[in-house]
């Protein structure tokens, strides 16, 4: 309970984060079954289950978010513990930007490009990330002929800002906590 004047601001806050992250896990709502019956082309495959890892290995990830994107089984926890938060925007962002590094046609780059640009980057898209003015100009000039590293700088923000921000939220999550037991 928020008792005490002295305690009252931090201990609501934390409720209400509680609260919150409770509610977010509720409000997922799983693939309709008719997804399940027919399956659409564009639905991507379920990666392989990852193995979940050692509590040691889980520690890991609290002091290097780069270790943690790297485990097949982290990334899958971080995204849902941000998709818990409403917040799945970022690593959203990052992993599109992992797959365009990988394409090798300049077509099939081209579109991924564009497909990543209307989807997150430009004013008012549905998951749009948050990077300032200066990043975003220079991710749509080097979106005049895109190349691997036409996302790098705005890639590396998101990177910077999941590190500083979500990644501390994560490692008190109850996801993150029951994994270093």
């Amino acid at each position: 309970m928020c008792k005490g004047l002295a305690a009252l601001p931090h201990t609501c806050l934390e409720r209400a984060k509680e609260i919150k992250t409770k509610l977010g896990t509720l409000l997922q709502k799983p693939d309709s079954a008719i997804d399940l019956i027919i399956p659409y082309a564009e639905k991507p495959e379920k990666p392989p289950k990852a193995h979940k890892p050692s509590p040691e290995e889980a520690l890991q990830w609290r002091d290097s978010l780069e270790k943690l994107l790297q485990n097949t089984y982290g990334l899958a926890s971080f995204s849902s513990f941000l998709r818990s938060e409403f917040s799945e925007e970022n690593i959203e962002f990052w992993v599109a930007c992992e797959d365009y590094k990988r394409t090798k046609s300049p077509v099939k780059m081209a579109e991924k490009a564009k497909k990543i640009y209307e989807e997150f980057i430009q004013t008012e898209a549905p998951k749009e990330v948050n990077i300032d003015h200066f990043t975003k100009a220079v991710t749509m000039k080097n979106l005049v002929e895109p190349s691997a590293s036409s996302f790098d700088m705005a890639q590396k923000r998101i990177f910077a800002l999941m590190e500083k921000d979500s990644l501390p939220r994560f490692v008190r999550s109850e996801i993150y906590q029951e994994l270093v037991k």
